[in-house]
């Protein structure tokens, strides 16, 4: 059975109201009869007239329509339709036109209903008396001239105007702002925004804008929960743990050969005792303090960098990862980013504090690790590892030399590890993904079109196996937690400038250059490692 499409439900529930109410009547009683039907007579059961449940949107012909209706009601057209339908076959009650339902208004009203529950249950929209006038105060010859306004947000719940701009479109911004604050107060937030589906350039150059309009408790970030502060210590305590067990693990070839064995065999059962693993932690701890302090540098430098411009960022979740000690941590933006610099600013902050410090605890380590002093610090890991990143392995084959790297173990200081794990952190953060510092640094500096395209492009590097073993398990985490674009912010047109974009574009280089791993030919040839297959 054909059923009205969803939008005509509206439709159809106005125009039922216009039908005079005898003619009501028999349409709620056919619906209850045909429900009901027990082998009762189709020929007393008179379907509704379709000239009420006609598929059409609103038009200028609607009153014409409405009167029309009223007209039938008023002539006794309704008897004369009663009295042929009763004369004519049963089977012709069956046919009706195609596309109507036969409990058209029952569903109808349902259709209202869920309108109406989304509308409550949903974000708080603007106010059209509100919109009416801001358009009056606000808008204008000497602003912005409006043509047009469509839905803004997540669910629609704004308003975006679209028109022409009448001037500079910092000054006008800053004009609209200063104007609906002295108009409505603290109840709405105003962005500038590129206009979607413009077909060309602004007139005065850049692109052209639209300004959208949502309510301050819907556009703004709410605060932190106690349940979030829970999590958040929780997630901290895992990560302290893991950065531990990465420090008893770089002392592998000093481990009993039991836990070892229990470890790295598939076959291996039954547990060895852990109170064995004791003695090694206090060992354990100047390589779990350099691979936690470098992820909590890189929050300092968020902080550092949100302070001076009043914005406020959320606590962090750290992430734990048993290889490098921590996948970085999640920081949300508690306040709204009053423009795109502002974006770029705080996502780079963290990185480049980050790799700052961790390549300073590479460079030392090295160093430490070829001085005859710091030999009692050194600790034994598989040469196969410095293949892992094609820049970090010939640093260090070019600080330790060929004997030393050309062998199956080399001796390093632990700073090397906490170095080496820190700056993979960082590069995998500054990936251009979604919400990751990378993700949002591209967004700022190239736009969301832009970011979309490299998203892609990257998640087909990381399939490839760029950053190695740690490529799938990374990808799957931003997929789960990262993936989404950061929100707009207030004034989401106005360009980061030039040397930005620069720095953006080195830092991606660096970053490649980071993640990719040595193939077996080039580290055979470079002797970074010990091969022994191709």
């Amino acid at each position: 059975m054909a059923t009205l499409p969803s939008s005509s439900f509206l439709n159809l529930q106005f125009r039922s109201h216009l039908i005079s109410s005898k003619l009501e009547l028999r349409v709620r009683s056919a619906v209850i009869a045909r429900r009901n039907w027990r082998g009762v007579c189709l020929c007393n059961l008179r379907p509704p007239r379709p000239v009420s449940f006609r598929c059409r949107s609103f038009g200028n012909n609607d009153n014409e329509e409405e009167s029309r209706i009223r007209d039938q009601g008023k002539t006794g057209e309704d008897s004369e339709e009663l009295s042929s339908e009763r004369n004519s076959s049963p089977t012709s009650v069956s046919s009706k036109a195609p596309g109507i339902s036969s409990e058209g208004p029952l569903f109808s009203s349902f259709q209202v209903d869920s309108i109406k529950l989304r509308d409550l249950l949903g974000p708080e929209k603007v106010d059209q008396s509100d919109v009416k006038l801001i358009k009056e105060k606000l808008f204008g010859y000497s602003t912005f001239w409006v043509t047009k306004e469509e839905p803004f947000g997540d669910l629609g719940e704004g308003i975006l105007f679209l028109g022409n701009l009448r001037g500079k479109r910092e000054d006008v911004f800053a004009k609209l702002q200063k104007q609906l604050r002295e108009v409505t107060g603290d109840k709405y937030n105003l962005f500038m925004v590129e206009e979607p589906n413009s077909e060309g350039p602004d007139p005065r150059g850049g692109p052209r804008v639209s300004f959208g309009l949502l309510r301050k408790e819907v556009s703004e970030p709410g605060p932190t929960t106690l349940w979030q502060y829970v999590i958040s210590v929780l997630l901290f305590v895992l990560t302290i743990g893991s950065c531990v067990e990465l420090g008893i693990a770089s002392q592998i070839n000093s481990l009993p050969p039991e836990i070892v064995k229990y470890f790295t065999d598939p076959n291996a059962t039954e547990p060895p005792d852990m109170q064995l693993l004791l003695p090694f932690v206090e060992s354990a701890l100047p390589l779990a303090y350099g691979v936690l302090g470098v992820q909590l540098f890189h929050e300092v430098g968020h902080f550092l960098a949100a302070y001076p411009k009043k914005v406020k960022l959320s606590i962090p979740y750290f992430i734990p990862n048993i290889t490098l000690g921590a996948f970085g941590a999640i920081t949300q933006f508690k306040s709204l980013l009053p423009d795109r610099k502002t974006l770029f600013d705080i996502s780079m902050a963290g990185p480049l504090a980050a790799g700052a410090l961790s390549f300073s605890m590479f460079c030392v380590g090295l160093l430490l690790s070829s001085s005859p002093a710091g030999t009692g610090d050194l600790v034994q890991v598989p040469s196969m590892l410095f293949q892992g990143s094609l820049l970090l392995g010939l640093i260090s084959r070019a600080t330790l030399g060929y004997t030393a790297m050309h062998a199956a173990t080399v001796s390093i200081h632990p700073l090397v590890i906490a170095g080496w794990c820190g700056l993979t952190t960082t590069a995998f953060n500054m990936l251009p993904i979604g919400c990751l510092d990378g993700g949002r640094a591209m967004q700022a500096a190239f736009g969301k079109r832009v970011l979309a395209g490299v998203m892609l492009t990257t998640y087909c590097l990381l399939g490839f196996g760029l950053g190695g073993e740690m490529s799938i398990p990374w990808a799957l985490y931003v997929l789960i937690c990262q993936r989404e674009f950061e929100k707009p912010c207030l004034n989401d047109v106005t360009d980061v400038g030039a040397w930005r974009r620069s720095a953006l574009l080195v830092a991606l280089i660096l970053v490649l250059f980071t993640l990719l791993p040595l193939w077996d030919e080039l580290a055979e040839e470079l002797g970074v490692g010990l091969v022994t297959t191709f």
